[in-house]
């Protein structure tokens, strides 16, 4: 199954006999912002206009812990996680397609958790909202209740010793940005850098200008290029486990299955006992 779906094939999929549950998780990163400018709220971009028979899920409330050592996204509590997926109408028996409003790491992070607790048909919305050519609407909907219980462990979960581990023994892709990887610049979190041993495979790089994945074959001739080879155990983090998610995305798109550290930077830079690199060399 492709991790992925167009917004033809998703419009197709609609009239079906078993359409999708539809997963709209508009969100942003909230950093500093200029005095006065109101951080983004995806609640309200949803109510302007989403997917007919969407519904709205909150990535910092029902996708995340709150921010604490674990990192800025810890693991949702899963009692929490699943009470939301249920609300939202989504069972095992029944497709599920999250989308965002473009950039793909919210609905990457929606798509890996529903994934990693046992969900088997999760896509992700290729390009997001804008790529949809079809009529919105503004109503709320009320799906009947799901019968989706969380049963976590079908996809691979890093801790921070494994994440380690890995860049010795594999390969651990850091997704942020390269002047963060290289610490050029850290605007969130205590000491810039990567973890050592890291590569820099910026998630921005597997999309194209429209912000839809590139080709299968093309992003497995870059993570092969990085040495993400068959055989070769692949990992992923980033800043707190959202880009990141993007990235495993990516990797699935391309055929090659990789784990997740969603504690990344935010975890791993918390404790001032963990070893940091700079620059562009791994290690």
């Amino acid at each position: 199954m492709n991790a992925i779906i167009s917004a033809s094939e998703l419009a197709n999929d609609l009239t079906g006999t078993n359409p999708p549950v539809l997963l709209d998780i508009r969100w942003q990163l909230s950093v500093a912002k200029a005095a006065g400018e109101p951080p983004f709220d995806g609640h309200a971009a949803y109510a302007t206009g989403h997917l007919p028979g969407a519904v709205y899920v909150d990535l910092d409330k029902e996708l995340a812990s709150a921010p604490g050592p674990r990192g800025r996204h810890p693991l949702p509590d899963l009692a929490r996680f699943g009470a939301a997926m249920r609300r939202a109408g989504v069972s095992r028996g029944r497709p599920v397609v999250v989308y965002d409003g473009g950039q793909g790491w919210a609905a990457a992070r929606a798509w890996w958790l529903l994934r990693w607790t046992g969900h088997p048909d999760v896509r992700v919305l290729d390009g997001g909202l804008p790529s949809w050519e079809g009529s919105l609407e503004t109503d709320a909907p009320a799906p009947a209740e799901g019968d989706f219980t969380p049963e976590p462990g079908a996809l691979p979960l890093l801790d921070a010793d494994g994440a380690a581990a890995l860049a010795r023994s594999g390969v651990l892709f850091d997704a942020r940005a390269g002047e963060r990887y290289r610490g050029e610049v850290e605007p969130i979190d205590r000491v810039g850098g990567h973890i050592p041993g890291a590569l820099s495979a910026p998630t921005n790089e597997n999309v194209g200008p429209d912000g839809r994945f590139l080709p299968a074959e093309e992003l497995a001739a870059r993570f092969k290029s990085l040495g993400a080879t068959e055989g070769t155990g692949v990992g992923v983090y980033c800043g707190s486990g959202v880009s990141g998610a993007h990235e495993v995305l990516a990797l699935a798109v391309a055929g090659i299955p990789a784990g997740l550290y969603v504690g990344s930077w935010s975890e791993w830079s918390s404790d001032p006992e963990r070893p940091v690199a700079v620059g562009p060399d791994p290690q």
